[in-house]
């Protein structure tokens, strides 16, 4: 049984050939593309479970390419970069990454870090009754992963839909930014407060009637994140 489908996107033919034989050999089935002009292509005639997308590429860049990805798909997104800044990371979140990985990296540290990006937030207690919100012409569908604002619809991330759904079932109680990165991205994280940034951000975007002024989505500065749900 394949551990998940795996798009490989690197105009290095040396990178995509190491992470073909690394993760065949843990059990992924890979397919890979020299441009993210060729990954589209790749990714509108199959399903893939995960992309892991250089930034730095001729033609168009990983940057672009994800936000044309996002535009159409959920598909969970790791973003290949060479710099460590945190603006280049902020700027791969902000296109739609879900994580990413500074080259060069170790084949552990990939296989973590595709481990965080599959999986799926265990449900904790109360999660299962949690029922679709609606409040201030807001509609949070959980089941189906949708939004409705107004006439708005959107669709949330993997990443998105675990982050939402565990401050929905803790409401009006601040959650401490490491217990949200432990939650939702796995047991290694913790100190990557730019991940909440951007994603809370995002989320804003999608479900608040005015994401410059939330009235979900709550920041506790210096404390964590709050879902405020009016009583």
């Amino acid at each position: 049984m394949s551990a998940g489908r795996i798009l490989v996107v690197d105009d290095d033919p040396q990178i995509r050939r190491a992470m073909r034989v690394t993760l065949t050999a843990r059990g992924y089935e890979i397919s890979d593309a020299r441009t993210g002009e060729e990954g589209l292509e790749k990714l509108r005639a199959s399903a893939f479970d995960l992309m892991l997308l250089d930034i730095n590429m001729p033609g168009m860049g990983g940057l672009e390419t994800c936000r044309l990805v996002r535009s159409g798909s959920d598909v969970a997104i790791i973003m290949l970069t060479v710099s460590n800044s945190e603006k280049d990371k902020v700027n791969a979140l902000d296109a739609g990454a879900d994580d990413y990985i500074t080259k060069p990296f170790s084949m552990p540290e990939l296989l973590a870090r595709i481990r965080a990006a599959l999986r799926r937030m265990p449900q904790p207690p109360g999660q299962a009754d949690l029922r679709p919100l609606a409040s201030k012409g807001v509609l949070v569908d959980l089941p189906a992963r949708r939004v409705t604002v107004g006439s708005r619809v959107s669709r949330l991330t993997a990443k998105e839909f675990d982050l939402l759904s565990y401050l929905l079932a803790r409401p009006n109680k601040t959650i401490a930014h490491r217990e949200l990165l432990q939650a939702v991205w796995g047991p290694d994280y913790g100190d990557e407060l730019e991940y909440l940034r951007v994603f809370v951000n995002r989320l804003r975007k999608k479900i608040e009637p005015d994401p410059s002024r939330p009235q979900f989505l709550m920041t506790d500065a210096w404390a964590g994140y709050r879902f405020h749900l009016p009583q």
